[in-house]
C-alpha cells in the first residue's frame, strides 16, 4: 500500500514538473525579450536626430534576432544605400545591442541643375536644402568613379578642391575648372596631375597676371589668352 501511494505521488510530482516546464517553455518562447542572446536594442550615432531615426526604422527587422547570429553584411547593405554615411562602424555589445557609429560624409561641391542636391566626398548625391556654405558647382553628367579619380588628382597637385569656383565634365571624360580667381582651366583627359601644377605656376607668374584662359588640351601644347 505504501508503495503504491509513493509511486503515485512520483507521478504526480513528474507530471507537475512536466507543466511547469512546458508552461516555462512555452513563456521562453513566446517572449522574445526573454532570449538574453536576442538584441532588444539598437544604438545609432554621428547623424543628425532625424537622421538617425530614420537608419534606425530601417533596421528594426533586426530586433529580437540573436546577436551571436545576426550578418553584419546585411545591416552594411542598408547602410549603404544612405548617401550621407561616408564611415560607419558596427559593434556588438554583448548580450543584447548594436551599437552602430557613423561619420558623415563631407559636402564638397553642388549640382548644377539642381539646388537641393550636393555632393560629398564620398562621390554620391545627397538631398539637402539648407546648406549654408558655398561650393563649386559641377555642370554636366558625371559618374562617381570619375569624380572621386579627379579630386584624388587635385588634391596631389598644387591645387586644392577649395580653389575652385566650378567643374565641367564633359562626355569624353575630360575635365575643365574654373579657379575662384576667374581663370578657366582646360585640361586634357591624361597627366591632369602635371597639367595642374603647370597650370598653378602659370597663375602665379606675374607675366601671366591678367590670363583668364589655360588650355592644356592639346599634350605639349599651351594656349593662353596672352597669346
Amino acid at each position: 500500500m505504501h508503495q503504491s501511494i509513493g509511486k503515485k505521488n512520483k507521478i504526480m510530482i513528474y507530471l507537475l514538473f512536466l507543466l511547469i516546464l512546458s508552461t516555462t517553455n512555452a513563456k521562453f518562447l513566446n517572449d522574445p525579450n526573454s532570449l538574453s542572446s536576442s538584441i532588444s536594442k539598437i544604438n545609432i550615432t554621428g547623424l543628425t536626430e532625424t537622421k538617425n531615426l530614420e537608419i534606425l526604422s530601417n533596421l528594426n527587422n533586426f530586433l529580437y534576432q540573436s546577436i551571436f547570429f545576426i550578418s553584419k553584411d546585411e545591416i552594411e547593405k542598408i547602410l549603404e544605400k544612405h548617401n550621407i554615411i561616408q564611415e560607419f562602424n558596427i559593434k556588438k555589445i554583448y548580450p543584447s545591442t548594436l551599437n552602430i557609429e557613423i561619420k558623415p560624409t563631407k559636402f564638397i561641391a553642388r549640382v548644377s541643375n539642381n539646388v537641393q542636391y550636393l555632393v560629398g566626398a564620398n562621390g554620391k548625391l545627397i538631398e539637402e536644402k539648407h546648406s549654408n556654405k558655398s561650393h563649386p558647382y559641377i555642370f554636366g553628367e558625371f559618374d562617381s568613379q570619375n569624380f572621386l579619380l579627379f579630386k584624388q588628382n587635385i588634391e596631389k597637385s598644387s591645387f586644392s578642391f577649395s580653389n575652385l569656383k566650378t567643374l565641367y565634365f564633359f562626355p569624353s571624360g575630360r575635365w575643365d575648372i574654373l579657379t575662384n580667381n576667374n581663370v578657366l582651366i582646360k585640361l586634357p583627359r591624361e597627366y591632369i596631375v602635371t597639367s595642374l601644377n603647370l597650370s598653378h605656376k602659370i597663375i602665379a607668374n606675374d607675366n601671366f597676371k591678367d590670363n583668364k584662359f589655360i588650355d592644356l588640351r592639346v599634350k605639349n601644347h599651351l594656349v593662353t589668352n596672352n597669346e
